[in-house]
């Protein structure tokens, strides 16, 4: 098996490799040929090298004249990447993101090359086992090397939601573990969805709008104390919101896939929803999109909304209709405060972004300054388990 390098210039072009009876430096560099007539620094050829036992070989075809050459190759040795391209069957191969570099304590026995979405494959992806895309909302970048890692067994999100993904997946040949961060920007996401809900009730926005205007223009605004509140999704986020709420003595009411009894009280089976929509003052949604919960939020179930409420969505854009939204916020019943969108990200000109009764936060509920420690935390265990051949957390079935 050979471990293929690659030039520091980056080039891709393949060659033959060099007859092993040109002269060879041991370590990582490159050989010339023994000296005789013809012989001259521009036919400087790149030749079967050996580290630690394994046979290396540049894939750079940049040879020949030496005005021709990459920078690499216009010296006597060339400095090389430690990236294989035929990676033994015995190394394990991982990526992660770029943005984990400083990222420690992680298992032994492994080999890491980092990507961000946008540079040249860091390694083969056909010998990629574990994979953690980088943190983008664009899901043709994630899935950009899907089809070449042949030998893929696990994949962790590092958001909450995975829409879409468990289909690309479906699409390779065997099974693929895909794991989300579920619980891992619960806290963060919820703290947003408290800040909407004081922001939208306090006036907030329109407050900026005057302060930009130079005008003073006071005003008496709801409170959230002893407000009813309708989470819809009672999963890591939704109790953690449930918890922020406790201070304001809200009355809430817990909807989620299944009903059961949560530590703080009954959770509704979304069957419900139509029902409970229309008692509550402020409805919440924390719930994962999936196809049946696509547009869960319709013209018929905003319709049964009570006057004046307040729709916060923290989860998915694709939760809420967004024509029947500007439709019952134009008329003035409802406001709304989204972190996320559909279409998202939200065109300039789009209508909910000139609509008043309408607080944009652009999907920014988990980006708070504890998210990267989370994280690294999350891989750090995951890797640990994987490399133990132990089950991984926050499978998900897809």
């Amino acid at each position: 098996m050979v471990l293929v390098q690659r030039c520091r210039c980056r080039c891709r072009c393949p060659i033959p490799r060099a007859r092993r009876r040109n002269s060879v430096r041991r370590g990582l560099g490159w050989a010339r040929p023994r000296e005789g007539p013809g012989r001259n620094q521009a036919d400087i050829r790149p030749v079967c090298l050996r580290l630690h036992g394994v046979t290396l070989t540049c894939r750079c075809a940049a040879v020949g004249a030496q005005l021709n050459a990459p920078a690499c190759l216009r010296t006597r040795t060339a400095r090389l990447d430690t990236v294989p391209f035929d990676t033994p069957p015995t190394s394990r191969q991982i990526w992660l993101p770029t943005e984990f570099t400083s990222l420690t304590g992680l298992p032994g026995g492994l080999r890491y090359a980092r990507w961000d979405g946008r540079s040249p494959f860091p390694s083969d992806p056909s010998a990629v086992e574990f994979y953690v895309p980088p943190l983008v909302q664009d899901l043709d970048v994630i899935s950009r090397p899907l089809g070449r890692m042949t030998r893929l067994k696990a994949v962790q999100a590092l958001s909450s939601g995975t829409d879409g993904l468990g289909t690309r997946l479906r699409r390779l040949p065997g099974r693929v573990i895909l794991c989300n961060a579920g619980g891992v920007h619960a806290r963060s996401t919820a703290e947003l969805a408290l800040a909407l809900i004081l922001a939208s009730l306090r006036r907030i926005p329109e407050y900026i709008r005057a302060q930009d205007l130079g005008l003073w223009r006071p005003g008496v605004s709801p409170s959230l104390y002893g407000r009813s509140v309708l989470v819809v999704g009672y999963g890591a986020v939704g109790s953690a919101l449930d918890d922020l709420l406790t201070p304001f003595d809200c009355a809430v009411t817990r909807v989620a896939r299944t009903g059961r009894e949560s530590a703080r009280g009954p959770v509704h089976h979304v069957g419900q929803l139509p029902r409970l929509i229309a008692s509550a003052d402020i409805v919440v949604l924390t719930t994962a999109l999936t196809p049946e919960t696509r547009h869960l939020v319709d013209a018929k179930l905003l319709a049964r909304a009570r006057d004046g409420a307040l729709l916060v969505n923290v989860a998915r854009g694709a939760l809420v209709d967004t024509a029947a939204l500007l439709k019952e916020v134009r008329g003035g019943r409802l406001t709304a405060a989204l972190d996320v969108t559909d279409p998202e990200p939200l065109p300039a000109g789009h209508p909910l972004r000139e609509t008043p009764g309408v607080l944009i936060t652009p999907h920014v509920g988990a980006f708070d300054s504890t998210m990267w420690p989370r994280l690294e935390a999350l891989i750090r265990r995951q890797l640990h388990r994987f490399a133990s051949n132990e089950e991984l957390d926050n499978m998900v079935v897809y």
